[in-house]
């Protein structure tokens, strides 16, 4: 397997709503390996989505027909700022019928600050070219990519602890202890305690054989 490290920077704050309590807006301090996945343009969403459902199944499905994985980023080093919204006229952002009502919407978002950076692995079948700018979060925020190891992972089979954090869906087999980390869409878990094939990267183990898995739809 093909493996690349890479460790992402924030040049701009990053939001997007981990938890709501209140009128307070919390971004967590791990990026989900679904959002990374469409930032680095491994798979396209249209820009205008009138139903604002997500897609998840379809668009990254097809990435395991091409044997491409992105896991879950965890925080090296982060910071947070607080910033506090205002806005009125809510009909104006939705499609729902117009009407007299003016309701104001106010509170403050809790983002991840500029020059916060993170680390996450992308495994591949053969190497990949991968963007060194992008975007992403509720307001498409700059982050810079950049890759500090690319190369062969050799598989090794036995006991380990996954020091990284992961999507439970993806992985294969379930762990034998492990820690949560709580977030939409599909909460992570970190030290995750498992038996069968890995991968040791500069110290990180990492399970064979992830990929893209979604619960059928009842």
């Amino acid at each position: 397997m093909f493996v690349t490290r890479c460790q992402l920077k924030l040049h701009d704050t990053l939001f997007y709503a981990t938890r709501e309590m209140g009128r307070l807006y919390e971004t967590g301090k791990y990026l989900h390996n679904y959002g990374l996945t469409y930032a680095l343009g491994l798979v396209c969403s249209p820009y205008f989505s009138r139903e604002q459902v997500p897609t998840y199944a379809d668009d990254l499905l097809p990435l395991n027909d091409q044997g491409v994985y992105v896991t879950p980023a965890r925080p090296l080093n982060y910071d947070y700022l607080f910033h506090t919204f205002k806005r009125a006229s809510v009909p104006y952002y939705t499609f729902q019928p117009q009407t007299t009502v003016n309701v104001a919407l106010y509170g403050r978002a809790k983002e991840l600050a500029p020059e916060s950076t993170f680390e996450f692995f992308v495994l591949s079948r053969k190497p990949i070219a991968l963007p060194r700018w992008v975007r992403l979060g509720k307001w498409m925020s700059k982050a810079e990519v950049q890759v500090l190891w690319r190369g062969e992972a050799a598989e090794k089979r036995g006991t380990f602890i996954a020091n990284h954090p992961l999507n439970p869906l993806d992985m294969p087999g379930q762990p034998i202890a492990f820690d949560l980390i709580s977030m939409p869409p599909v909460s992570l878990v970190v030290n995750a305690r498992m038996e069968g094939a890995y991968y040791v990267v500069e110290g990180v183990c990492l399970p064979a054989g992830m990929r893209y898995t979604f619960p059928k739809q009842q």
